[in-house]
């Protein structure tokens, strides 16, 4: 083998080991974890519209029509029986309890968390919002980058409505007759 045609393969062997590496370091360092958006919060009775790409879940993706992937993004809002502070106050100790998510914001009709993908280190921001109106808890989780999520953030909602859903009793003809128990 040519000693040219020898560099150029050494060179591309290490471009193809070498650029993973980096990548999961500078993921490591918080590279890949995107800025907190701005627009975050209950405004008028809603949560933030899904997000554009497929990588949100909201249970008030109905509510926006218009956005690309609102059926995408239809998730149930949680069920609670009884007064809904004290399943916000439940649901506020589940959600630091849950593997790398922080709760930034613990208000009575509010919860907003973050959670942290493992090897990537990607922050996905979750809402909760008490809509003592319907009788439910309305939730968004979404990912701040990237065009998907493999549907990481509906796993997420799910695990909290498991976790959630046992902290509450919630009997199961109440979730599924889409009201909330006596």
């Amino acid at each position: 083998m040519k000693p040219r045609n020898r560099k150029i393969i050494m060179s591309l062997i290490a471009i193809v080991v070498l650029a993973p590496a980096l990548l999961i370091g500078a993921a490591q360092l918080g590279a890949l974890s995107g800025s907190q958006p701005g627009d975050l919060g209950v405004k008028a009775g809603r949560l933030k519209s899904p997000s554009s790409t497929p990588n949100s879940v909201s249970s008030q993706a109905a509510l926006w029509p218009d956005t690309p992937q609102a059926r995408y993004a239809e998730i149930e809002p949680l069920r609670y029986p009884g007064d809904g502070r004290v399943a916000m106050r439940k649901l506020a100790a589940i959600l630091p309890a849950m593997e790398r998510t922080v709760l930034v914001t613990d208000e009575p009709a509010y919860l907003y968390a973050q959670s942290t993908t493992k090897l990537m280190r990607f922050t996905d921001d979750v809402e909760f919002y008490l809509d003592e109106g319907a009788g439910v808890i309305q939730v968004r989780s979404a990912s701040r980058i990237g065009h998907g999520d493999r549907g990481v953030n509906r796993a997420r909602v799910e695990s909290i409505r498991a976790l959630f859903n046992a902290s509450v009793a919630v009997a199961p003809q109440a979730l599924s007759s889409g009201s909330p128990a006596n």
